[in-house]
This record gives C-alpha cells, structure tokens and sequence, in this order.
C-alpha cells in the first residue's frame, strides 16, 4: 500500500489536470452516499467543545473501480493546545476486491480539490476576458483558489482582503513571488483595504472565510461578475447576503450537500428569497451538459457558485494523485 504525505499529494496533483479529472468524474458519476457525521463528547471535559467525526465515502463501478474514504476529524479546542483544529486521512481501495491500495494525507487532497472545483465552476461560469481576481480570505485556501482562478483564465491583478490586513499583506508578499513562478506569466499582487471598492472592481470574487455574517453585498456587484463562494459551509454561516443570491445566477457544486449545508444557500431558501428552482445546474448538470452555464458572448449576467464539497472531487483526487 502507498502512503503519501501531505507533500507528495501536492507534488502529484496538477491543477489543470485535476479539474479535467473532475469534469470527467462529475461527468461519469459515482457512487457518493451522504457523509456522515457524527459529534464526539468534549475530549477535555466541562468547558470544552464537542468534536466531530465526518466520514466522506464513494466508490466508482467497472473492472477499474475504485473505493474511497475520508475521514476528517474537527476538535475545535486544539487551538489552545497549538494544534490544527481539523485532520484528515484517506483511504483508497481497489474497488473490486477491497484491497487497500494507498493512504493519502486528507487535509492537503482537500485543499486541492476544493480549489479546482472552483476552477472547474469558473471554466462554466466566469467570463473568459476575466482580468481581475478578488480574494477574501487568508487562510490555507487561499493560495491555491488564487493560483488555480489565475490558470483557468487571464489574471492579470490579484486583490486580496483579510480580516486581519497584516496577514493580507504578508499574503500579497508571498505570492507575489509565488505566483509568477507557478503561472509563468508576469500578475501584480495586492492587499486591500476597501472591501467595498475591491468587490466592485473585480471580475471574479472568491471567498474562503468562517463568516457568520455576509461579506459580499449584492448591491456591490456589477454586470458579469462570477462570484465564488467556498467558506461558511454550515448553514450558520455565509459570505453573501439575500440581494447576492437574489441578482445572481445560482449554481451549486452539488444541489444535495449545497441547500442543506451551506448558509448562503440555505438561509435564503429559508426565508423566501429563493426557491430550488432558482438553483440552475449543479457540476454534474453542468458537466453533462443538461444546463447551461455563462454562454458565450454573456457579458453582463452575474454568476454565483456555491461549494460545499463532495467525496466524488476526494475520489477523483486520489486516484490522481496516486496514479502520479
């Protein structure tokens, strides 16, 4: 069995590729039951958080079938002890005789499909002419959302805005080095101030937050923009508020896991400002197909695409991954 680390999985997942393994996968289909999740008593006693279990499974059909598992835990408390809050392993198994083929470093198969899941949204959704990329968000998406929107289409500009602007503008430091090395291409890098301004400004806005209370407004947005939402993935929390939802073209990664899970879906849906008709396509419509996403010459409809993860992009991750 093949054990890879969290930088090996790196060094074997190539963004294009993954999103093209993405597209196909969503395409084909897969097995994909819903996670599972399962609260775990506060390990530390009174005073403490209660944990969380999650267990992600999917598995292909066919003689080259594979089976897959993640299993991440959250302990929210690991903050007061210097630790992740969140790890994760997964385990693929060869389909056909439950043969355990490799153990892979879950949180970085994470970070890197999530990312190209918005790349694969973006391909279907954002403008093709898409110059100018708003993040919002620091954390440990960030540098592969911004990486992965800049190799879907022509970024030349790159803002970025944190809660906390130090961690902005070490962030814009670190990538402006980065990232021209990683595109092969000249891109200004930035922080910002004026959340407002830089909304307004961008051509594709993605968000990677905890945000319990909307970052993005509705009545910021202008005609053409795509609006990649990725963070505030319980229904306590969102990035955009009712006017966002309500001006855009909806879409969603997956229409199970995103009504129910995500706020910025599910709190408008809750009080009216939508309906599930109002929810175009997810990536499986899209892939095959059967919706349309941006069409071509649309350069003023405002596209919004929620994601709240699926097993599937896990599945098609790893196989990549290993097959690397």
């Amino acid at each position: 069995m093949k054990i890879l680390s969290a930088a090996e999985v790196d060094a074997n997942l190539d963004d294009l590729a993954l999103i093209d393994r993405l597209d196909t996968l969503f395409r084909a289909g897969c097995e994909m039951p819903p996670r599972h999740h399962h609260a775990v008593a506060a390990p530390a006693g009174p005073g403490s958080t209660d944990a969380t279990l999650l267990l992600m499974p999917a598995w292909t059909l066919g003689a080259s079938s594979r089976l897959g598992i993640k299993v991440v835990t959250v302990f929210p408390d690991n903050g007061k002890r210097g630790l992740p809050s969140i790890y994760g392993q997964y385990l693929l198994l060869d389909g056909t005789t439950g043969a355990s083929l490799a153990l892979l470093d879950g949180t970085m198969l994470t970070k890197r499909r999530t990312a190209c899941a918005s790349g694969l949204a973006s391909r279907y959704l954002s403008r093709p002419d898409s110059q100018r990329l708003l993040m919002i968000g620091t954390g440990a998406l960030a540098p592969p959302l911004i990486r992965v929107h800049a190799k879907v289409r022509p970024i030349e500009e790159v803002a970025i805005w944190g809660g906390r602007p130090e961690r902005a503008q070490d962030l814009a430091r670190e990538l402006s080095d980065a990232l021209p090395r990683a595109l092969g291409r000249p891109i200004a890098v930035r922080a910002v101030s004026d959340r407002r301004a830089a909304v307004g400004a961008a051509d594709i806005v993605s968000c990677a937050t905890l945000s319990k209370a909307p970052l993005v407004e509705g009545d910021w947005l202008g005609a053409g923009q795509h609006l990649d939402l990725v963070g505030a993935y319980t229904p306590q929390m969102r990035e955009s508020d009712d006017r966002a939802v309500g001006r855009a073209r909806v879409y969603v990664d997956t229409r199970a896991g995103a009504l129910k899970e995500g706020g910025d879906i599910a709190q408008p849906l809750a009080n009216g400002t939508i309906d599930e008709d109002d929810i175009i396509a997810d990536l499986f419509e899209l892939a095959r197909g059967q919706q349309a996403g941006r069409l071509p010459g649309d350069g003023t409809s405002i596209t919004l695409f929620k994601s709240v993860g699926a097993a599937l992009e896990d599945l098609a991750a790893a196989e990549l991954a290993v097959s690397g």
